[in-house]
């Protein structure tokens, strides 16, 4: 393949960085007359601090040396491969809507750090506070690392992984990890209907265990806040006369409403009692992994990031007898309406197409019924929007 990429470089007299892409038919094994020539990007690609990491090389540099009509610093017998590398792309999706995009602020962020004995690099253009937006390409960082064989480098991505947290968008970073640590990848069984076959495996996200949902309840009492806080107001947080005062937390996980009392105890501890009678006495000295975030709570269970809601009374007073709505799935633009206010529809039914990402996907109705109204064509809209609203 190399020698093809050459020849096919030479013969439109190509002077630059650039990928030829090739796909190859594996099921005889590899084979010279195996594989065949797909493209040919003229540029870096996202992938090339893999080749930098190996081979010690930097290619953005030897890039503008080329460019500004300088030889090649080195040639090809020159280049020396050392160890094995792998790359992860860390993206604001969501795996398990078939990698929908997803937008939405990094109130938390934390990128891994290096992990022994391999070298660890991370490539960021963005920091806690910033925002996913619909109208980029979605990718949070590159993640790579490089070890002294595959095996260890494998194992290395896998580490690294599970200690990069966000909070405030959908990230495929559990996905990823999965990947990592899945049997077939890692013997280098690999063909293009891998994901497919394995994304049952791959994308499940398990439900929040005991410990996940009382770290959460802790982060919403407010009692961790009143040890940083410096506030002398919460050095007392809790006090009673007689008694502890409890506070009453509420937290929604999916459609699940999780209620509780938290009671601040001596040597800082707080005692959660949940409605199911489960109670438990936490230190906050140990509060674990968790981020705050407007109207949210993220729980960090290794690669896993629960998402936690704070009920609005005020939104849930206002949401109350909304009516029957269909809401964006993610963030895009409405390319295409194919229904008309008040008209009757039938379950499956195309309503609009929505554009995010290069990519166009049908909203279909989710069940019979007459609309009451529908969104207007070249709107943008962001997860969550009302798409459409059927009469009651």
């Amino acid at each position: 393949m190399t020698s093809a990429a050459v020849k096919a470089a030479k013969a439109i007299d190509y002077s630059g960085a650039g990928t030829i892409e090739f796909i190859v038919d594996g099921s005889q094994g590899l084979r010279p007359d195996g594989f065949w020539f797909m493209e040919m990007n003229t540029r870096l690609q996202v992938e090339h601090p893999v080749t930098e990491m190996v081979t010690g090389v930097d290619l953005v540099e030897w890039q503008l040396r080329v460019a500004a009509g300088e030889e090649l610093p080195a040639k090809q017998e020159e280049i020396e491969l050392c160890g094995h590398a792998f790359e992860a792309r860390i993206y604001a999706e969501d795996p398990a809507k078939g990698f929908l995009p997803a937008i939405g602020t990094l109130h938390h962020l934390h990128l891994a750090d290096a992990t022994a004995p391999c070298l660890t690099r991370v490539e960021t253009g963005v920091s806690a506070g910033d925002s996913i937006s619909p109208y980029y390409d979605p990718m949070i960082a590159k993640l790579v690392v490089q070890g002294p064989d595959r095996e260890a480098a494998l194992t290395g991505l896998a580490g690294a992984l599970g200690d990069t947290r966000v909070a405030g968008s959908t990230a495929n970073i559990a996905f990823l990890k999965a990947l990592a640590e899945n049997n077939a990848f890692a013997a280098g069984d690999v063909d293009t209907g891998m994901i497919e076959r394995d994304q049952d495996e791959l994308v499940a996200t398990p439900e929040p265990g005991d410990a996940v949902v009382l770290q959460a309840l802790l982060a919403a009492s407010g009692f961790t806040h009143a040890t940083s806080s410096g506030d002398p107001w919460d050095a007392i947080a809790g006090y009673g006369h007689y008694h502890p005062v409890a506070r009453s937390v509420r937290l929604k996980h999916g459609e699940n409403l999780i209620e509780a009392k938290a009671y601040a105890e001596d040597g800082g501890r707080v005692r959660i009692e949940t409605e199911d009678s489960t109670s438990a006495v936490m230190s906050l000295a140990d509060n674990g992994k968790f981020a705050l975030w407007p109207g949210h709570i993220t729980v960090f269970d290794g690669p896993f990031s629960h998402d936690f809601e704070i009920p609005d009374p005020f939104a849930e007073a206002l949401d109350h007898g909304a009516g029957d709505r269909l809401t964006a799935p993610m963030p895009g633009l409405v390319k295409v309406v194919r229904a008309t206010a008040g008209q009757a529809v039938k379950k499956g039914a195309a309503l609009l197409v929505l554009e995010a990402m290069k990519m166009e996907h049908t909203i279909a109705a989710p069940h019979d019924g007459v609309l009451a109204e529908i969104a207007a064509e070249g709107s943008q809209v962001t997860e969550g929007t009302v798409l459409a609203r059927f009469e009651e």
